[in-house]
């Protein structure tokens, strides 16, 4: 039988793969595991975690606020330090502000791809703001921030000629009509390709603007969007213009957050948050810090 191998070989063989290899490895486990595991490791793999190239894509992400225990604003704005310039893709999960979303667009005006998910602590005002910093943007992923809505739409439409996918998801609620945010995206984002209104309370007009405003339209997600009824020939419009079509009743199995929906009533807007209590999200100062130190690095 022949003996175990010995963990000392087992390491050193890790540190002989190729600088490429390493860090295709490194870039899949995320940026918070990058910053408070691997480059902790070893000295060849902190010099690596410190290359911009690694932080072309940057992946905060935070589900089910596992990572409450650390400075999650800090950690992403170092991240996208080390990019020097060079960040592409950022996705921000259950924290952040308007603060880090303005230094996201200040360190880098080379971002094609800007997810944020229930960001309590960015508004309007905030995305508005960093918008005409976002040129090149293509992708926008918005999930649950109840701070958001049809004002920084407008201005993201008028400031991203290049974008070409939006989400914009919401909780969905049985009643309520509210088409300010779907007149927002036909009005100013006319080279659509991609358009997920989860949740939405859009009505027949609304989906109508989109379908007039956004001609290069082929994926629309339109599942628990329950104030639509399809009256007329709408249904068959959207068939008939659209290759990828979600109805409000179709399956949510393949949706990627948790698909409730609530039979409360809002009405005059689309926010289903009204009662948050925003000091909750603020400051991200737990004393708990992912820190610098390399005391335990191993050579």
């Amino acid at each position: 039988m022949d003996p175990r191998p010995d963990p000392a070989d087992e390491f050193r063989n890790w540190l002989e793969l190729p600088r490429d290899v390493t860090a295709s490895i490194l870039m899949r486990l995320g940026a918070i595991e990058i910053l408070t595991s691997a480059q902790r490791v070893c000295s060849p793999w902190r010099k690596l975690c410190k290359d911009p190239s690694m932080w072309r894509a940057v992946d905060m992400r935070n589900p089910d606020n596992q990572w409450e225990d650390y400075e999650l604003e800090r950690m992403c704005r170092d991240a996208v330090d080390r990019s020097c310039g060079q960040l592409v893709d950022i996705n921000v999960e259950n924290f952040g502000t308007d603060k880090l979303l303005r230094h996201i667009a200040d360190s880098s005006s080379q971002v094609k791809r800007l997810r944020l998910v229930r960001c309590y602590g960015i508004s309007d005002e905030g995305l508005s703001g960093v918008a005409a910093k976002l040129p090149l943007l293509e992708e926008l992923a918005i999930s649950y921030c109840p701070f958001l809505s049809k004002f920084a739409l407008k201005d993201v439409g008028r400031s991203c000629p290049l974008l070409k996918s939006l989400k914009f998801n919401s909780r969905g609620l049985r009643y309520g009509e509210f088409d300010e945010e779907a007149l927002a995206i036909a009005e100013n984002m006319s080279e659509l390709r991609y358009l997920q209104l989860f949740g939405n309370m859009l009505t027949n007009d609304g989906l109508q603007a989109i379908l007039d405003g956004c001609p290069h339209l082929e994926s629309l997600d339109l599942r628990q969007c329950f104030s639509i009824s399809f009256a007329g020939n709408l249904e068959r419009r959207c068939a008939e213009q659209i290759k990828d079509l979600r109805l409000p009743h179709d399956s949510t199995d393949d949706y990627e957050f948790n698909a409730y929906c609530s039979f409360d009533d809002v009405s005059g807007g689309s926010s289903d948050y009204e009662n948050v209590d925003i000091e909750y999200f603020e400051g991200y100062d737990d004393p708990n810090s992912y820190g610098d130190d390399l005391t335990s690095v191993k050579e």
